[in-house]
């Protein structure tokens, strides 16, 4: 037999074995998923690819290839479940069908798993696009599998500094991976972010620019909770003209000159999705995705205005007769914004619940750098639960400055917790719940009676 007919040989013997492989593999994640919400153990969100990635080590390649279209990834600290949640609502309605880690799984497993949601047995999938949903910190591990057509960079703030350190090094990371990739794919970076812009500006690929220009919705002081104020070139300390919320704002390097990148959006043209500025960020990159693929302009304002929230982000619920919102915050950034969202709308109770679990990061000293100050001068009633609820409880006490009639409120047990805030929440108000990651998906299991995952 010649060589080459061997190799040939070879070579159609490897492709059957991996046919075989990836049919064994989506066989196996699609039983365990029956498994698990048969017996109602959850979601199944994240097991099924986990297991489905021992059998075929290449899941998440053959996969994502198969998409038609594209894969649109979805990165940053805040913002990734509503920009994508909003983005994957608008190609829909533009009739077009798409894969979404909808549960918020955004570690290799977790995006593997939805993709198998959308495949058949022996593993071909047929939708137009893939919008996955990313943990920062892994970006750089799962690009070079999916090659993605679009990438968008939501923001980079400080965010489980025991898991993965400071924003400068992930930066650093996504820009060297993203760098690699094909010419033709579109990034978009928020502008305000000066990390972001400043990998934006110096990347290959087309790169479109997101971020405000609103001036009126400056700060009138910089917050506690700043990450990134100096100069990504050169080190220098940047010039804010405004700050829109944490390092976030309208700068320039007065050292080099590097300043915000270019903006390939109008701000003022769209409203904002949900209640907080951040929100207007999210709405801004789901937008500018969008019309890169070119969405009719119409379906996109009215997706927009008929939007509604994930789970635990500005997710509204009614729970004996009462309204809650429930409002992820998980980091001092995303608290501060909350705070800030949550003292607009007004309301006499709010319940915050501090978890130090995997999810949530087990170092809590977050807690300190968020400005809690501004939501006890407030007053009314503030009652705190969770695994942390004395850190809490004590951040919240040396927030307050003489007596200005807040009652707090300490109670371990959640469930009484719940009650307790619903009791002092008056009938014409809404309860606002500021939890953490594990904490938000407790919250939702007590006044929904399901879990998440």
């Amino acid at each position: 037999m010649p060589v080459a007919y061997q190799g040939e040989a070879v070579g159609k013997e490897i492709q059957v074995l991996d046919r075989l492989r990836l049919g064994f593999a989506v066989l196996t994640a699609k039983t365990v998923t029956f498994i698990v919400r048969s017996l109602r153990l959850g979601a199944a969100s994240v097991l099924p690819g986990e297991i489905a990635s021992r059998i075929q080590p290449q899941l998440l390649q053959l996969l994502s290839s198969q998409v038609q279209r594209g894969v649109i990834l979805v990165a940053g600290t805040n913002g990734k479940t509503t920009t994508s949640l909003l983005l994957s609502t608008i190609l829909e309605r533009q009739g077009w069908q798409v894969a979404h880690n909808t549960a918020g799984a955004n570690l290799e497993n977790g995006l593997i798993t939805a993709l198998l949601e959308s495949a058949n047995l022996i593993g071909q999938l047929a939708v137009d696009y893939a919008i996955l949903e990313v943990d920062e910190n892994v970006v750089p591990n799962v690009l070079p599998a999916i090659q993605p057509r679009l990438i968008l960079c939501l923001n980079l703030f400080r965010d489980q500094l025991d898991r993965y350190g400071e924003v400068d090094t992930i930066s650093r990371r996504w820009g060297q991976t993203i760098a690699t990739l094909p010419s033709e794919t579109v990034v978009i970076p928020n502008a305000d972010d000066p990390t972001l812009s400043y990998m934006g500006q110096q990347l290959t690929q087309k790169v479109l620019f997101f971020g405000l220009n609103e001036p009126e919705q400056y700060l009138d002081e910089i917050p506690h909770a700043v990450d990134s104020i100096y100069c990504p070139n050169c080190g220098h300390g940047l010039e804010y003209q405004g700050v829109y919320l944490s390092h976030l704002g309208d700068y320039h390097c007065p050292s080099c000159g590097f300043h915000k990148g270019k903006l390939a959006i109008n701000s003022q043209d769209y409203p904002q999705i949900l209640i907080g500025l951040y929100n207007k960020y999210n709405t801004l990159a789901a937008v500018l995705a969008a019309q890169q693929l070119g969405v009719d302009d119409a379906i996109i304002c009215d997706t927009i205005a008929n939007f509604q929230a994930a789970f635990g982000r500005a997710e509204e619920l009614e729970f004996n007769g009462k309204k809650v919102r429930i409002l992820l915050s998980k980091n001092p950034v995303g608290m501060n914004e909350t705070i800030r969202a949550v003292n607009d709308v007004g309301g006499q109770t709010k319940l915050l619940v501090l978890n130090d679990r995997t999810p949530d990061g087990t170092d809590v000293s977050w807690i300190w750098d968020v400005d809690t100050e501004k939501l006890v001068e407030r007053g009314g009633t503030l009652v705190v639960s969770g695994d942390r609820v004395y850190d809490m409880a004590l951040r919240l006490r040396y927030s307050q400055q003489g007596d200005n009639g807040l009652q707090l409120i300490v109670e371990e047990d959640l469930k009484k917790a719940i009650a307790t805030a619903l009791e002092h929440t008056p009938e014409d108000e809404t309860l606002h719940i500021l939890p953490t990651y594990s904490a938000m998906l407790e919250v939702r299991e007590v006044l929904t009676g399901r879990k998440i995952l």
